[in-house]
């Protein structure tokens, strides 16, 4: 009789190889492009879109790539896709400050007050969310759309 243990090293080697695959960080090129469909869909709803963001639905929640949105007015987050929505939902963004201590989200609230269309790019240091690391370099990509600020950020 046939040994059952090469066969599920195999499986076993396949799930690891899955699991590692699925932890891989989002690119600039798709972080770029979820900033595109994030835009689309503010501009076609704006409730609806910010419901999805948060919730992570319609394809707003790629590994560690997701949209986050501020009203351009106050500054308030309004969207939060990521696994720390609960931390930010609310909060005056320009009181952010990362672990080195600068003021990004000042930088990103300015990002927000540039005319339509525009992209701006703000890096800072942020945990990635799919390893609950350390701070990391991390570029956020913001368009502003009516009276919002998205953005979406990869990390480098």
């Amino acid at each position: 009789m046939m040994s059952k243990l090469p066969i599920l090293a195999a499986i076993f080697l396949l799930l690891g190889g899955c699991a590692e695959q699925s932890l891989e960080s989002g690119t600039a090129d798709e972080a770029r492009s979820m900033l595109t469909r994030a835009v689309a869909a503010v501009r076609a709803d704006q409730d609806a879109a910010i419901n999805a963001f948060n919730q992570g639905e319609d394809g707003f929640l790629d590994r560690d790539l997701y949209p986050f949105c501020i009203r351009a007015s106050d500054g308030m987050i309004v969207a939060q896709g990521g696994p720390l929505s609960d931390v930010y939902l609310g909060r005056n963004i320009r009181e952010l400050t990362d672990a080195g201590g600068k003021a990004y989200g000042e930088e990103i609230f300015q990002a927000a007050q540039k005319p339509e269309g525009e992209i701006s790019e703000v890096s800072y240091m942020f945990p990635r969310p799919i390893e609950n690391s350390d701070p990391v370099d991390k570029i956020s990509f913001i368009q502003r759309i009516g009276d919002l600020g998205c953005g979406v950020g990869y990390y480098r």
